[in-house]
C-alpha cells in the first residue's frame, strides 16, 4: 500500500475499504472483505454463517471473482476485528498473487497488513 503525497490512501484502495465496512454492515457479520482484480473489476463480499456452509470474506469474495472470470487479484481489503489475516485466507490470497492486502478496523481505520 503506497499513500499519496498528502499521505491519504489512493482512492482505488479507500473504494475497497468502503466496499468491505458496506459489505460486513449489509450481511450483519463478523468480516467485509472487498478486492479487485488485475482489470479493475470490484467484487465485495461478507462473511457467511450457516449451518451448512462457513465462509470468512476473503474466501467469500475470492470465489464471487474467480467465479465470475477473474484469475488474478490486485488488491483485497478485509475489515473486522481481527489484527491479522488467518493462515487460510493468507494461504488463499498468496495463490492468486495479490499485490495489496489492506486491513482495517469496523470503523475503517487501517491496521498494519
Amino acid at each position: 500500500m503506497s499513500a499519496t503525497p498528502d499521505g491519504a490512501l489512493p482512492a482505488e484502495d479507500a473504494k475497497l475499504v468502503t466496499l468491505a465496512r458496506a459489505a460486513r454492515a449489509r450481511v450483519g457479520g463478523a468480516e467485509g472483505a472487498a478486492l479487485r482484480d488485475d482489470i479493475g473489476r470490484t467484487y465485495a463480499a461478507g462473511s457467511v454463517d450457516l449451518p451448512s456452509l462457513q465462509l470468512t470474506a476473503v474466501q467469500a469474495v475470492v470465489a464471487a471473482a474467480v467465479s465470475s472470470g477473474s484469475d488474478q487479484l490486485a488488491a483485497v481489503c478485509v475489515v473486522g476485528a481481527a489484527d491479522q489475516l488467518s493462515d487460510t485466507d493468507r494461504a488463499l490470497l498468496d495463490d492468486l498473487g495479490v499485490g495489496t492486502v489492506l486491513l482495517a478496523a469496523p470503523d475503517g481505520t487501517l491496521r498494519p497488513a
